[in-house]
């Protein structure tokens, strides 16, 4: 149930989980004073959210403000990490290995790709409180991160399944009518051809579909309690 001055509403949730959106611990070595924002519990643990989970979490975007952030992009980065809790807190149900070294790099190196430079990225992580990009608290904020992917990963996608009716259905209805619209007068490539692209855009938007019930039957259960506005 929902506690607290702010009432949490629904929101599209595709677009974001896959992207910047997904920052969890809390780093012992951050000194600035904080703050416990929200709360999250299923009954059997409880996360919390402090003011520098947001920061963290808006320091991964690029082209977001962070000294200060703006009240609407902190209240964003809020409901987005209480969707990463509700997921944290149901992945741990299903112990799995620790992410590789290899795999937080790798991750690391995704991340920095979406900065104009690793030099700016890293000035927005000390920002926040992190020493550097090799920071060991980073690096775990991160293997965090891969291991909600790959719940999701296992959770969703891999029962999705493509029919030959489906692939059929979305060229006929969705792709040609998109493709004649964007480009008049071109020859509307095959369905063959784009098979490929055709499944991954169906996996993805039931993919969504699932991930947004799931977190509607996930905050009906759980007791969120906002307790600092931002």
């Amino acid at each position: 149930m929902f506690q607290g001055a702010i009432t949490i509403t629904r929101r599209g949730f595709l677009g974001g989980i896959f992207l910047l959106s997904l920052c969890l611990a809390s780093a012992s070595a951050q000194q600035t004073v904080d703050k416990t924002v929200a709360t999250i519990s299923d009954g059997g643990r409880t996360e919390l959210i402090t003011l520098s989970d947001l920061r963290w979490q808006l320091a991964l975007q690029p082209d977001v403000q962070i000294n200060p952030p703006s009240s609407e992009d902190l209240n964003r980065a809020l409901q987005r990490l209480i969707d990463q809790r509700l997921f944290a807190l149901e992945a741990e149900r299903l112990p799995r290995e620790a992410p590789l070294k290899a795999e937080i790099n790798a991750k690391i190196n995704e991340i920095v790709s979406y900065f104009p430079t690793p030099v700016e990225f890293e000035r927005r992580l000390k920002l926040v409180g992190f020493k550097s990009i090799t920071d060991l608290n980073f690096e775990r904020l991160i293997a965090q991160r891969i291991a909600i992917e790959k719940y999701l990963d296992f959770r969703f996608r891999s029962f999705i399944v493509i029919t030959a009716d489906d692939e059929a259905q979305y060229y006929r209805n969705v792709y040609v009518p998109d493709f004649q619209r964007r480009n008049a007068g071109v020859i509307v490539p095959s369905l063959d051809s784009k098979r490929a692209e055709i499944v991954q855009a169906l996996t993805e938007e039931r993919v969504g579909q699932q991930i947004e019930t799931f977190l509607d039957d996930a905050k009906r259960r759980a007791e969120i309690v906002i307790l600092s506005p931002v």
